[in-house]
């Protein structure tokens, strides 16, 4: 997260421990370094209490990243803290562990033996995306320069539904994103509607396997199949003589340029379910299309936050120009990442998941998790006034909506439900399909049957409580001058059944903007009580 500097009088300037008596005697300045040093305990204390305003992650509903990992886990990590990844000839068996990792990842995807690619350990998959990224825009460009033809204006396609990675990836990196849109009834990619906006100078289509939104599996085979079809027609329209990128029939299109657009799959989140639940389902290397996937350890990978991977089908789908040979750690070794030092603790935690529960385990958990989502949605599709949109179909999640004449909105459920402490969160689609406002349970470790009958009630409870005090609604703000134009990022919206999407009521009002906390300029000589 990037912090930005805010004014000093902005916040309150202090931390004053209750306790102050027994560790502590003055109060502690938020936002400037303290000139005295502390005792451990009254330090650990002082931001013990701080964190206990955070949400439980237990009942974090909202997120796909683990929460919870066995005592063995947490022991190995403990232990691998104080290694750094990134140093191979040092601690040379985190890196066996990484390679390992690695080829069973690779397998588990349906790369065949003769496929000699390779892949990486990120911080996580929004890394993972921006590898994957530049790998397809420089192979791109390489073939474009090598063909004789203009390589400055490349394009990717993907569902407007795509995480926010591959906006980041697209404006960071200058490539320009074509979003497949939304409709009010298909919330992921349509394979027709992406196949009109690729041209000579995309660089690749993204499918995803399992949408942030709803937990869809969009149709990689599908995608796979009319991007052979498309670049098929064009290859043999042409007459050039086919020195592009890629191999295969026909001569090239009429500028000599061969079409050869490669596949992303972004199995963030399905990376770890389908090849357990849904083995005959294809969606990975075993398409001839799929040159890269991308999948998120610390999601459905069952690690702790901090580890993503990514594969590619072929050593030729990975430019060498984008891989650093360094040698001054010890040893000359390649590197390829947008983060040199990193943790090694989440890559040992992906290694013992990997070998403690092999592929029944996961089956196990995956099955498990399936079982109570597909449970839980039905139950919820059963509510007055509820439309189930997915319920543990393709992802463990359930995601639903309100029917049009119920008098509150999602956003009115979701509030109610944060003061029994659930997190769960309440949002409106992508374009073109922001009239659909959902609620989206995400079903992870920890969520047991009897927690999520829990969760049922408290749902039903909150149902019944708005529908016998509906929220008033807003009152019309004036139109200030500009108005029309769309909001700006981190701008709260409205939703389009009237109730307002605000940030939640724990962050101060400042001190987040675009996710951004501010620096306050606090003035060292106040002295002041105030406390969060």
């Amino acid at each position: 997260m990037l912090s930005r500097k805010i004014p000093i009088d902005a916040a309150p300037p202090n931390v004053t421990p209750t306790y102050a008596s027994r560790g502590m005697t003055h109060s502690v300045l938020r936002n400037v370094l303290p000139e005295e040093s502390m005792e451990p305990r009254a330090a650990y204390q002082l931001i013990h209490d701080e964190l206990a305003l955070d949400a439980n992650p237990a009942l974090n509903l909202a997120t796909f990243v683990t929460t919870y990992m066995d005592d063995e886990a947490d022991r190995l990590m403990v232990e691998t803290f104080n290694k750094n990844a990134i140093d191979w000839d040092e601690y040379p068996q985190t890196v066996a562990l990484q390679d390992r990792c690695v080829n069973m990842l690779s397998r588990l995807f349906g790369a065949a033996e003769h496929h000699d690619g390779g892949g990486t350990a990120t911080v996580g998959s929004s890394e993972a995306i921006h590898l994957a990224g530049l790998a397809m825009k420089f192979r791109w460009r390489n073939a474009r320069v090598a063909a004789g033809l203009p390589s400055d204006r490349p394009n990717i396609v993907m569902g407007a539904n795509v995480q926010v990675c591959w906006e980041k990836f697209a404006r960071y990196f200058d490539v320009e994103p074509r979003y497949v849109p939304l409709t009010p009834t298909r919330f992921i990619i349509g394979v027709d509607e992406a196949m009109a906006l690729v041209d000579e100078n995309t660089i690749g289509v993204v499918g995803i396997l399992g949408s942030t939104y709803t937990g869809e599996y969009e149709p990689i085979a599908d995608l796979d199949a009319a991007l052979t079809v498309l670049c098929n027609e064009h290859n043999k329209s042409g007459s050039g003589s086919g020195t592009g990128s890629g191999s295969g029939t026909g001569s090239g299109d009429a500028n000599g340029w061969f079409w050869d657009v490669p596949l992303h799959v972004d199995a963030a989140s399905g990376g770890f379910v389908a090849p357990f639940l849904t083995p005959e389902l294809l969606w990975d290397f075993r398409l001839p299309r799929v040159h890269s996937i991308n999948v998120s350890g610390h999601k459905y990978g069952l690690v702790y936050p901090g580890v993503g991977w990514v594969l590619w089908r072929e050593a030729s789908d990975l430019p060498r120009e984008l891989i650093f040979e360094v040698d001054y750690l010890g040893g000359s070794h390649a590197n390829f990442g947008l983060n040199f030092s990193r943790g090694a603790s989440q890559i040992v935690a992906q290694y013992y998941n990997l070998i403690r529960l092999g592929r029944d385990g996961y089956t196990d958990i995956m099955t498990s998790l399936a079982e109570t989502a597909r449970w839980l949605g039905t139950e919820v599709g059963r509510l007055p006034g509820v439309t189930l949109v997915a319920g543990g179909t393709d992802l463990p999640l359930v995601c639903f909506r309100l029917n049009d004449d119920v008098p509150f909105s999602v956003f009115d459920i979701s509030d109610r439900l944060r003061l029994r402490g659930w997190v769960v969160p309440a949002y409106r689609m992508a374009a073109d399909a922001e009239s659909v406002s959902v609620l989206r349970i995400v079903v992870r470790e920890g969520l047991s049957r009897d927690m999520a009958d829990c969760l049922l009630a408290d749902i039903a409870a909150a149902l019944t409580h708005l529908r016998a005090h509906p929220p008033e609604p807003p009152a019309a703000a004036a139109v200030p001058p500009g108005a029309g134009t769309a909001p700006a990022a981190g701008t709260a919206t409205v939703a389009a059944s009237g109730s307002a999407h605000p940030r939640h009521p724990s962050v101060p009002v400042g001190a987040c903007i675009a996710g951004m906390a501010r620096v306050s300029t606090e003035k060292v000589e106040t002295k002041t009580t105030a406390v969060c």
